[in-house]
């Protein structure tokens, strides 16, 4: 008789908890060593050492069981599980019988088909219509700016226009200065003629005046 069942329930329940336990000691000796604490290579050495007993008692578990999955997908099964005709069936035939048992035939893919196409030219067609709507933003858009800058040029327009006026007023004064001055010098000039002309006529008469006292 063995000494340890490796097949009973008990051994199941030790191995259970020595994964656990060995884990948790093979973790704490990984934490040491990579923290650098006081004692990590013994703590490593304790942990490696467990995993290698635990590896030691895995050796004599129980291989785990296979179970026969045909007994819940008899599809899969290769013997009695499917039967002659359906194992004749190519793989083509098995998916004609689905869609035909579906209801799916010929027309109705036709049917899709053309949907699809109509779907697809109706995108072309909104595609072409959002193409347009932003063509017609840009160029409205274009428009805002070509009048703001029309604004721009008639403000510029306005004030040079206003400073010419304003030079044009100031060339008028200025003309009509200098046309009083141009008066005002002929009437200085006609005084001045008539001053020696005066001048003239009291020298002759002076003249005279002297040539009969010296008689």
């Amino acid at each position: 008789m063995a000494l340890i069942d490796v097949n009973g329930k008990r051994f199941k329940n030790f191995m259970a908890k020595l994964y656990g336990i060995g884990a948790a000691v093979v973790i704490t000796g990984a934490m040491f060593k990579i923290m650098h604490w006081e004692g990590a290579n013994m703590m490593l050495v304790v942990g490696l050492t467990t995993e290698a007993v635990i590896f030691l008692f895995s050796a004599f578990e129980k291989p785990a069981s296979e179970y026969d999955w045909t007994l819940v997908y008899p599809e899969l099964a290769t013997g009695d599980g499917a039967s002659a005709g359906d194992r004749s069936l190519s793989v083509t035939e098995q998916l004609d019988n689905a869609l035909e048992s579906g209801g799916i035939d010929a027309q109705l893919i036709e049917r899709l088909g053309a949907g699809m196409k109509n779907l697809s030219e109706t995108a072309g067609s909104l595609s072409g219509a959002v193409d347009a709507a932003g063509a017609t933003a840009k160029y409205s858009e274009q428009l805002n700016t070509a009048a703001t800058n029309m604004e721009s040029l008639n403000a510029l327009y306005s004030v040079q226009l206003e400073n010419a006026t304003a030079q044009v007023e100031r060339q008028n004064d200025v003309m009509e200065k200098l046309s009083g001055a141009s008066d005002n010098a002929t009437d200085l000039a006609s005084q001045l003629a008539s001053l020696k002309g005066n001048l003239e006529s009291l020298n002759n008469v002076y003249g005279g005046m002297l040539t009969a006292m010296g008689k």
